[in-house]
């Protein structure tokens, strides 16, 4: 029962806000509740604060105790969602998919699949040596085991 009330004050939150996006909830048999949140912009403190009081506030602690927990992904999170690529088009990205490991710039994000593009260094067709050559390879979603930002500093 604590699930569904929460889920129903944590959409409503969500819908207040159109440019957060749920990433993750849980609720613990402890009625631990964990929230991960991403937007589109970005996530603030104030998001996860205003969240967190949409649903405390809507909560009574006399009737099931609970702990909330409301927070963003983190930058060395894995992306899940078609929404988190479309964020981060133009940044690099590092792909896991069944056959291979992938880095390469985020070009192109649809509902299905993902285009990255990077440069590599292959022989020459004809004598030696080797030339960069711009690559570019589009991944369905069902294929991607793991995606994550590549952070640079």
């Amino acid at each position: 029962m604590l699930k569904e009330k929460v889920e129903s004050l944590l959409n409503k939150a969500l819908e207040e806000r159109p440019s957060l996006f749920l990433i993750d909830f849980t609720v613990g048999g402890d009625n631990t509740i964990k929230v991960v949140l991403d937007g589109d912009k970005g996530v603030s403190l104030q998001d996860c604060m205003d969240v967190s009081r949409a649903i405390e506030h809507n909560l009574d602690r006399e009737e099931e105790d609970f702990s909330l927990e409301v927070a963003s992904a983190g930058a060395a999170s894995p992306m899940r969602l078609p929404r988190q690529f479309t964020k981060n088009i133009g940044r690099q990205l590092k792909v896991r998919t069944n056959g291979q490991e992938l880095e390469g710039t985020l070009v192109d994000a649809s509902e299905n699949s993902i285009t990255l593009e990077w440069k590599a260094r292959e022989p020459k067709p004809t004598g030696k040596g080797k030339v960069t050559v711009q690559k570019r390879e589009q991944i369905a979603f069902s294929d991607i085991q793991e995606a994550k930002v590549i952070l640079k500093f």
